[in-house]
């Protein structure tokens, strides 16, 4: 919601009451006491004023035989009070014309510097490219306004294009001298730039992740709204799972500024009381601290979606044993398992050969965030291609296993892309078992390395090694099931979590 401030006066109409105001004055004896005093008091008042008008005038110059009269005091300081008077009149003019001069001197920047176009993931940034960023050890890169590093001043953004980031720009303004036709909006703005999109769960959540951590290193502030902008584009809306999860980590739905209409200019900037700008995802953090983050998103979403807080470690089945939930949690589509019977077979025999086992088939695309929060929640083991479905792994208990599986040649092509999963992975506390890539698949016609045969492998779909796979799981499942039972029989501590931390 926009908040503009103005100063408002109060002014209160009071009517003359004559019965209020009359007063009965008794007759006065022509020599009484009474008389004398209104008498003396009439001659003050004319004394005062004669003296008065007296100042106004300069004295007569001395006659050439007459010595200087001693300098008036009086005189002389209705002449300095008269100086004051016309200085601290000129004064203000001058602050007013300085005032506006600053107004008019803010220089809005470009938001998509195209400078940095071909390079803006290494180094510098393009997004606000002229601001540094503020890094403490461990901590996230962002930018805090008004702060020590901006002189206090405060952010304001002019132009909301949706289409062109080109045409949005960026100023820093002291708060006494806003651009003209400037909004002040008031309360706690984030600032979020995203280098892909926030549809996609797994590029939205990284967008997100360093306001959770700011959030929870500053004693928990909310923000007032959200500011999205995607290549210096301004985006209206997150994806729903993305939207749902930031609704429970911060007690509230987030609200997302479009500006009342999203496309081109409105004439005037927007300037904010606070501000807080990310533009580097997780860069910067340690795994304490994104541990620390994905703590809280896990509890906060297990609480908005009624899940129980205990973890895995309470469940047993009918004869006291821990139950191991192992979950393949599947794909349609591009990255999908060829022959998907055959697979959830392999791993279906394997988990009835271990007491406690209870396998589960889900599909991502047809299920509600609190779905996936609850299946999440009961699963130890997590069976899935590669894919933006895998990011649900830290609603897992921590220490839970992920085992992954890729197409045919994406290891020599897909980039430092590929090993996200291994990342949250280790950042969310869980345990990375490994992944299979694919040796068979669609024919490209260039050389194995050769960037073109990526669009034909990028969809590809993934076979399956009944040997492997089946060995594999075996291993998985028995290493979770001896976690699993030092933890029930008391002999190591399972990695639970009391209590959401921030509010």
């Amino acid at each position: 919601m926009t908040k503009t401030t103005s100063q408002h006066a109060d002014r209160t109409n009071k009517t003359y009451d004559p019965k209020q105001h009359h007063h009965t004055i008794s007759p006065i004896c022509l020599f009484s006491p009474k008389l004398s005093v209104y008498l003396l008091a009439t001659c003050v008042t004319l004394f005062i004023l004669f003296q008065i008008q007296s100042l106004q005038t300069p004295p007569p110059p001395p006659l050439p035989s007459s010595p200087s009269p001693p300098p008036c005091n009086s005189w002389s300081f209705m002449h300095q009070w008269q100086k004051v008077l016309i200085n601290k009149s000129s004064c203000t003019q001058e602050l007013k014309s300085m005032a506006a001069k600053l107004r008019q001197a803010v220089t809005f920047l470009p938001l998509k510097d195209l400078r940095y176009a071909q390079t803006a993931q290494q180094g510098h940034t393009w997004f606000m490219s002229t601001m540094y960023d503020t890094h403490e050890e461990g901590e996230v890169q962002y930018q805090h306004f008004p702060s020590e590093a901006s002189k206090g001043r405060l952010l304001c953004i002019k132009g909301h294009d949706i289409r062109d980031g080109a045409w949005n720009s960026y100023a820093l303004a002291w708060p006494e001298t806003l651009p003209d036709n400037a909004s002040l909006m008031e309360g706690l703005t984030f600032v979020s730039y995203n280098h892909y999109n926030y549809d996609n769960i797994w590029h939205g959540l990284s967008a997100m992740v360093p306001f959770v951590a700011w959030h929870i290193k500053n004693e928990c502030p909310v923000p007032t709204r959200w500011i999205l902008y995607h290549w210096g584009e301004l985006r209206t809306k997150m994806g729903p799972w993305l939207r749902s999860l930031m609704e429970a980590t911060f007690s509230g739905s987030p609200y997302i500024e479009g500006f009342d209409h999203g496309d081109g200019d409105d004439g005037g900037p927007a300037c904010f009381e606070e501000a807080v700008v990310m533009r580097h995802n997780e860069g910067g953090m340690s795994r304490e601290r994104r541990i620390e983050v994905y703590d809280l998103m896990r509890c906060k979403a297990r609480m908005a979606c009624k899940v129980s807080m205990e973890g895995r470690v309470a469940e047993v089945d009918g004869g006291g044993l821990p139950v191991i939930g192992m979950t393949m949690f599947m794909r349609t589509g591009a990255r999908s398992f060829r022959n998907e019977s055959a697979v959830v077979g392999i791993f279906e025999r394997e988990c009835r050969k271990v007491a406690g086992c209870r396998l589960m088939v889900a599909y991502s695309n047809n299920l509600t965030f609190c779905e996936q929060v609850k299946l999440m929640s009961s699963t130890d083991i997590l069976v899935s291609p590669h894919g933006a479905q895998l990011t649900n792994m830290f609603f897992m208990d921590r220490n839970s296993s992920v085992m992954e599986f890729f197409p045919k040649g994406w290891l020599k092509l897909a980039g430092v892309g590929q090993y996200v999963y291994h990342w949250i992975a280790s950042w969310s506390g869980m345990r990375h078992q490994g992944a299979w890539r694919d040796p068979n698949g669609d024919h490209c016609p260039y050389p194995d390395d050769d960037r073109r045969c990526m669009s034909i492998y990028k969809s590809g779909k993934i076979g399956y090694n009944e040997t492997y796979f089946a060995e594999w799981a075996r291993n998985v499942l028995n290493e979770v099931k001896m976690r699993k039972m030092e933890e029930a029989s008391g002999k190591t501590r399972a990695a639970t979590f009391s209590g959401c931390g921030c509010g």
